[in-house]
């Protein structure tokens, strides 16, 4: 070690080649603010200096381009893109995204620290940075079954065994919290004893229970949904990240709430987002281009991709160019339209012209099975009444709204039939880890399907297998198929299979290269579309209606929850 810091003296000083110059680009200097033209020295993996007329071994000629940090994604859930942690790199360092901070709830709560010690195993040694939050909140509630229960004994002995756990992530049970439940106040306890910060997550949280939120040691939140909310909690302390994910666009409407005074309190975060989307459209890139493309100064939104989230989670060593810090950088044209020509991680340059140089590092060893159903021999509902509680879906939103729905059909019927002309669809979820037999069954509106069912062993967050159906017996198969595929995505029309996407680790993820994933799920989604869904993201739509920690009407294995009132309720008026 000591070599190698006088080596970056001797570089910074003049005194021999760096290891690798960034030559001639236009640096961004998230520190001060400005754009200033210089070189920039790298020996190892950081930077020895930045400056004119610096040389190098090995030279990238930025010839005029603007020189960025690398991006940070302050809060993702790698499992949502439905690839393993190398492959999940292959999707985002092209985009300039080359440090993560990951949450790993979802496959905590399908195989508990087991699972998160995978994905520590599966990260290690990449060149994106991939850092960790020790899931808070599995299950998220007590209103559903989990394939695991973490409590804070568990948590914190992630943290003090890994460096790359920095903390505990966003705490869910926000109605817990501010109702004192001892279970999650030990969870915050133990962390702020340790040191550490905690994340948070409460949507639509204002007034006396911010400050209470925030008295408990919770800092950020990431799901604001609109500027005034962000405004309230950022004036409190909190730190804000702003977010655009695949099923939770919320970034316009927060924006408003960021100003030159108080930009520094917000970064930006993709949570949830599908390979297809990753690829194509982007990762934290994507959220600057549109941040400045809706007014957002490009300086300010750089500064929010990169030093904001580094000093959240105290990243001292990285979040900009300047000597000491970690060499990630991002080389591109033009600072009102961020699109990176040469992305640098730790030194060593992985993309470039939006191709990934090197990578392919595969899952490092496979995970048991996880499909453990005691099945029913149908999916069906009994039918107490003429009218329902349906859960009304929000397209590109978590939340959802609370609808009464009148059933057609004779009142003497015994089975409350899913009703395609009404846009009324059966909801069920199925539980999948330990063959309880549990069957939650609803209703759901606004997907728009006309016939056949859509099944998702990806269910947030206890994960168990999630249908909606305008058949019955199509719902039945394709929850079956889920499970026999060891977890995934299908889609079953007329008493068979149109179409999958495995998904065989933890039911969460595969090992195959994104673009591959990607395909398989554009064409479920295209055969979801010829039987009439309308939503943009009908899969990971679906994904989001058993998660009962966000409003208003959710559904679980255990039954209908009125989210507002954190409580089962019946599904008939």
């Amino acid at each position: 070690m000591t070599d190698v810091l006088a080596r970056r003296i001797r570089v910074a000083r003049g005194a021999e080649p760096a290891d690798l110059v960034v030559r001639g680009g236009r640096v961004v200097d998230v520190l001060t603010q400005q754009v200033r033209s210089a070189d920039v020295a790298i020996v190892g993996d950081r930077i020895a200096a930045v400056g004119d007329g610096l040389s190098g071994r090995e030279v990238v000629e930025a010839a005029g381009r603007y020189v960025a940090p690398g991006f940070i994604d302050a809060h993702v859930h790698i499992e949502s893109s439905m690839v393993a942690p190398g492959r999940f790199a292959d999707a985002v360092l092209p985009h300039g995204t080359t440090t993560i901070v990951s949450d790993p709830h979802e496959i905590a709560n399908v195989l508990g620290v087991a699972g998160i010690e995978w994905m520590l195993r599966a990260s290690a040694g990449l060149d994106l940075s991939v850092l960790m939050m020790a899931p808070a909140c599995v299950p998220a509630s007590p209103l559903e079954t989990s394939g695991a229960r973490l409590l804070a004994d568990d948590l914190i002995g992630l943290a003090l065994r890994h460096p790359r756990v920095l903390g505990l992530a966003e705490m869910m049970n926000y109605p817990g919290v501010l109702a004192g439940d001892p279970v999650e106040l030990a969870k915050l306890a133990a962390f702020a004893a340790a040191g550490l910060l905690v994340d948070g997550h409460a949507p639509g949280l204002a007034g006396t229970d911010v400050q209470g939120y925030l008295g408990a040691g919770v800092v950020s939140d990431h799901e604001c949904l609109t500027a005034d909310e962000a405004r309230e909690k950022v004036a409190n302390g909190m730190t804000v990240f702003l977010r655009e994910a695949t099923n939770a666009r919320n970034l316009l409407d927060v924006l408003p709430a960021v100003t030159p005074a108080n930009a520094r309190r917000f970064a930006f975060c993709t949570d949830d987002r599908v390979p297809g989307e990753l690829l194509d459209d982007g990762s934290i890139d994507a959220l600057v281009r549109m941040a400045v493309g809706a007014g957002l100064d490009p300086l300010l939104a750089v500064t929010m991709a990169t030093l904001n989230a580094a000093e959240h989670y105290g990243l001292r060593d990285r979040g900009a160019v300047a000597p000491g810090r970690r060499a990630d950088l991002v080389v591109f044209d033009a600072l009102d339209d961020i699109r990176p020509a040469v992305v640098v991680a730790g030194g060593a340059v992985v993309a470039r012209d939006g191709v990934r140089v090197g990578g392919d590092a595969g899952a490092p060893d496979t995970l048991p099975p996880t499909m453990n159903v005691a099945w029913r021999d149908d999916l069906r509902l009994a039918r107490a009444g003429d009218r329902v509680k349906a859960i009304g879906v929000i397209d590109d939103q978590l939340i959802t709204t609370a609808e009464i729905a009148e059933l057609r059909g004779s009142a003497l019927c015994d089975v409350a039939a899913p009703d395609p002309d009404a846009d009324l669809l059966r909801l069920s979820v199925v539980e999948r880890h330990h063959a309880t037999g549990n069957v939650g069954a609803g209703f759901v509106r606004g997907f728009g399907l006309r016939a056949g069912a859509l099944a998702s062993s990806v269910a947030h967050d206890s994960h168990n297998i999630v249908v909606a159906a305008a058949d019955d017996g199509d719902a039945l198969i394709a929850a079956r198929a889920a499970a026999e595929l060891g977890g995934g995505l299908v889609v079953a029309a007329g008493g068979e299979v149109r179409a999958t996407v495995p998904l065989p680790l933890a039911g969460l993820m595969a090992d195959r290269p994104p673009r591959a994933v990607a395909d398989d799920l554009a064409r479920a989604e295209d055969v979801a579309r010829e039987l009439g869904c309308r939503l943009g993201a009908p899969f990971m739509a679906l994904s989001f209606l058993a998660l009962p920690v966000i409003p208003s009407l959710k559904l679980t294995d255990q039954g209908l929850v009125d989210v507002d009132a954190f409580a089962l309720t019946d599904v008939f008026v």
